[in-house]
């Protein structure tokens, strides 16, 4: 079987939950536990990461309260002095950029400082301690920045690490379970996606902003203790650098060079669909005709659409890469990835299509559903994809660094989406999501124009 007829034949939800308890018994046993930390910890941070741009426009920025904010003052001279003045809704989007491209740099050194000295398994505790802090921290006007700091050291120590761990509980040539067990993973990551919006939105909205950041650091501490509970079913620590490191040879220079080829080709799509956390929120509640009823649907439960449609969209995606395989015309990882694209840059045409029907009244909330399910379907074919290739292709003994890598195009894509939704008060609706339309597409072109070279170089990999 190939390479991509495995991720073709990868478990959905319903695969999981129905799968022969035999086949269950056949993963490592540690999988549940990196599963379910990473399930509590997404809960967190997506939870977390859908008020901060309405919390930072409508709460904490006002008169009044802004200059409370201990070192926001001397942040905003330094944004201002690199991009000029900055409205409160700019600056917001600037922060979020920062803080949201930041959690997914540091991911790269949390890597080289698990796998060259402190290994991974201490590197995801310290960073589970870190990020239980600052959600705890965000509970705390004044304390903004230091919380973000936190989060985004914790997510250091944190992402890449654990990611790593899921690929090293398989033997190497064992593409099959890696694959799914990747699919375990993403599962709860989505699920986390799902929850966390849900109930961190609603209690914002019902009690307060801090009621929201609040239940984010109750579980990330749910997440430390089932990390620990699991900690002797992990991979055992490996001493990477210990002894004097030989040179990559070509093959293994071939190898990484086109998978961070394959990497940066994402960020375009990342752009176009991680717009949904910074200025979506936004959008929605100045444009969109949010009442259902007598109730104000939160913001922030579009964002749990987009979650949700990643774990049910999955039965039908793969039912449609099966048939594409009995036909012998099955799918290869690039390809995925390229649909992914052409799919975030359809769901952007869509809000532009809502704002254009609309004319001068509130837009529907079927369009914005509609681009939510879309980004999720594009997120099912490009991101787990892109773990798997990764995991299985990578050197070894650069395992945590590349995972770490992967987590470094959503440092570009975030940062740029925070100077990207800068623009949006100095654009029409329909231009502002039509452009991230466009960025998307690129995305779909470069893997036409240079994909069937990297999949050569890909296919040929150790």
């Amino acid at each position: 079987m190939t390479r991509s007829e495995l991720l073709a034949h990868a478990p959905g939800p319903s695969a999981i939950a129905n799968e022969p308890p035999a086949a269950r018994a056949a993963h490592p046993r540690g999988l549940i536990y990196l599963v379910l930390t990473e399930g509590w910890e997404r809960f967190s941070y997506y939870g977390m990461v859908a008020l901060i741009s309405l919390y930072m426009v409508g709460y904490l920025m006002v008169p009044g309260r802004i200059a409370g904010v201990v070192g926001l003052g001397p942040l905003r001279e330094v944004l201002e002095g690199i991009s000029g003045p900055l409205s409160t809704q700019a600056l917001a989007s600037q922060l979020f950029g920062l803080y949201s491209g930041l959690v997914y740099f540091t991911p790269v050194l949390g890597g080289l400082i698990a796998d060259r000295w402190i290994g991974q398994r201490n590197a995801v505790v310290l960073g589970i301690i870190a990020m239980s802090a600052g959600h705890a921290v965000m509970t705390s006007d004044r304390l903004f920045l230091l919380a973000l700091l936190l989060l985004i050291v914790g997510s250091g120590f944190l992402k890449g690490n654990i990611s790593a761990q899921v690929g090293s509980l398989y033997a190497r040539d064992d593409d099959d379970g890696r694959v799914r067990g990747y699919t375990f993973f993403q599962t709860a990551i989505n699920i986390g996606g799902i929850i966390g919006p849900l109930l961190c939105g609603w209690l914002a909205q019902a009690y307060g902003w801090h009621y929201g950041f609040g239940i984010a650091a109750i579980l990330m501490l749910v997440a430390l203790a089932t990390y620990l509970a699991g900690y002797r079913h992990l991979p055992r620590p490996v001493k990477a650098q210990t002894t004097e490191a030989r040179p990559m040879t070509p093959a293994e220079r071939r190898t990484v060079l086109a998978l961070l080829a394959v990497m940066s080709m994402t960020i375009f799509q990342t752009v176009a669909s991680y717009q949904v956390y910074n200025v979506m929120p936004v959008w929605l509640q100045r444009e969109v005709a949010l009442d259902v009823g007598g109730f104000a649907v939160p913001p922030a439960w579009y964002q749990s659409m987009w979650a949700l449609t990643c774990i049910t969209g999955v039965p039908p995606v793969l039912w449609w890469w099966r048939r594409q395989a009995e036909r012998g015309h099955a799918s290869d990882d690039l390809s995925k990835i390229r649909d992914g694209a052409w799919i975030t840059a359809a769901s952007n045409l869509l809000l532009v299509l809502g704002i254009v029907t609309a004319g001068d009244g509130p837009v529907s909330q079927v369009w914005p559903l509609l681009y939510v399910t879309g980004l999720g379907v594009s997120f099912i074919l490009y991101w787990p994809t892109l773990m798997a290739l990764v995991s299985r292709a990578a050197p070894a003994r650069l395992a945590s660094t590349l995972m770490g890598v992967v987590m470094l195009t959503m440092f570009v894509a975030n940062m740029t989406v925070g100077v990207i939704g800068g623009w949006y008060e100095r654009m029409t609706p329909a231009a502002f999501w039509g452009v991230h339309a466009s960025i998307a597409a690129v995305g779909g072109v470069l893997i036409v124009l240079f994909g069937r070279r990297l999949a050569t170089a890909l296919h040929a990999s150790p």
